[in-house]
């Protein structure tokens, strides 16, 4: 098992677009952190090392976390990927996230988000995106073969574009592809998310 642990410094950036590419594994975001980006890596097999860069342009960094080989990509057997990851909750952020399999538990509620795209393949993921946002934005959630447990804030709208298996949206209403929340159009941030 190899470990490592990586940090980004803001440097001269006031908002910043992160996007992780995870072929496999596992994988956890939370705030808190006092750089840009503070992680733990920890993986047994060396193809595997994330590649981490980072470039600053016009005040906006580009923060890009990417496994380096997905080739033969199961997490089976005593293969092991876990990504820990704090982000910071001052910077704004628009986060991107591609994941093939394994397991997620994305911890949002702190951030400073501008945008949300999480693209997830097979397995099970958590979102927890019911934080105070300063900003309205949109929230794009793509799954494929799995379970996906969204906690969302008042103040939201749901679009559904179908796919297999159900949804149970407890506290929304329901038009047509739609679930609106109590508090949609009253509130003074909006969440729209798309699933």
């Amino acid at each position: 098992m190899q470990s490592e642990s990586q940090s980004v410094a803001l440097e001269n950036a006031d908002s910043a677009r992160t996007q992780l590419k995870m072929g496999a594994g596992e994988l956890n975001i939370t705030g808190g952190a006092d750089q840009l980006m503070e992680a733990d890596f920890s993986y047994n097999v060396a193809d595997w090392k994330p590649k981490v860069s980072y470039d600053v342009s016009d005040q906006k960094g580009e923060l890009i976390v990417k496994q380096r080989s997905a080739e033969g990509a199961g997490l089976s057997g005593d293969v092991r990927n876990e990504w820990n990851w704090r982000l910071n909750d001052e910077v704004p952020t628009d986060l991107v996230v591609q994941m093939g399999a394994g397991e997620s538990d994305l911890d949002l509620d702190s951030l400073a988000l501008t945008g949300v795209d999480l693209q997830m393949g097979a397995g099970k993921t958590t979102v927890d995106l019911t934080g105070d946002y300063a900003q309205s934005f949109d929230a794009s959630i793509q799954g494929g073969v799995g379970e996906a447990t969204v906690l969302l804030p008042s103040g939201v709208r749901v679009r559904s574009e179908g796919g297999l298996g159900k949804i149970n949206a407890e506290g929304f209403s329901r038009e047509g592809s739609v679930y609106l929340n109590h508090a949609y159009g009253d509130s003074e941030v909006t969440l729209d998310v798309e699933v």
